[in-house]
């Protein structure tokens, strides 16, 4: 279990340290931790509406914050290019999260292309309800990419690389909710980029 610890405490120390210096990203990174909490609050009243906050609210905004906002330049702070940064990363990096995000706009266009191909899975009373049936969908694929990461990982590295990622994916919304609760004041100050002051405080290799 120590083990298990160490690497998720070493994953998101990575994380943040080499993917969330936008305070842009930081604080789209709150609004997407709120909006998961809600979401998980969902999965036991209707996964469905779950589904669709997830993917059209938390996903939209975290991933919106990498796309567009986090620097894609030399990283002075961690001394590290973009490309090493993309090639290290654990989880789903930036042609990960095409393929991902493309087959999840992809969904929506094949349920109201085809809906009858796509209704057998969908609980009957949700059958024929386009809204319902893509939040049903983007909700199975949310856990599939997860699945699958978590598989990919497992043959790549290790077992305990993989479930401590997929811990950490599934708590992320808490622990962002208190790392990036400060960040929309700071943006507000107009502060655009973290200085990073703690990371070079602790050294760019601290683990």
């Amino acid at each position: 279990m120590n083990h298990f610890f160490e690497t998720l405490r070493i994953q998101r120390w990575d994380d943040h340290r080499y993917y969330h210096h936008s305070r842009i990203n930081q604080s789209l990174h709150f609004i997407s931790a709120m909006s998961f909490i809600v979401a998980y609050v969902y999965l036991f009243i209707d996964p469905v509406i779950s589904g669709l906050i997830g993917w059209l609210v938390s996903m939209v905004t975290r991933q919106a914050g990498h796309f567009f906002f986090e620097p894609k330049d030399y990283d002075e702070v961690n001394q590290a290019t973009n490309e090493h940064k993309e090639f290290i990363k654990v989880g789903y990096n930036i042609k990960r999260k095409i393929v991902l995000m493309s087959i999840w706009a992809a969904v929506p266009l094949a349920i109201y292309l085809e809906p009858t191909i796509f209704s057998w899975a969908v609980p009957e009373e949700d059958q024929g309800n386009f809204i319902r049936m893509v939040g049903f969908y983007w909700l199975a694929l949310g856990v599939a990419g997860l699945l699958f990461r978590v598989a990919q990982l497992i043959i790549q590295d290790n077992v305990v690389v993989a479930f401590s990622w997929a811990f950490k994916i599934i708590t992320d919304p808490f622990h962002d909710l208190v790392l990036y609760a400060k960040s929309p004041v700071y943006l507000l100050q107009g502060q655009l980029i973290d200085p990073m002051e703690h990371v070079q405080a602790n050294g760019v290799d601290a683990t």
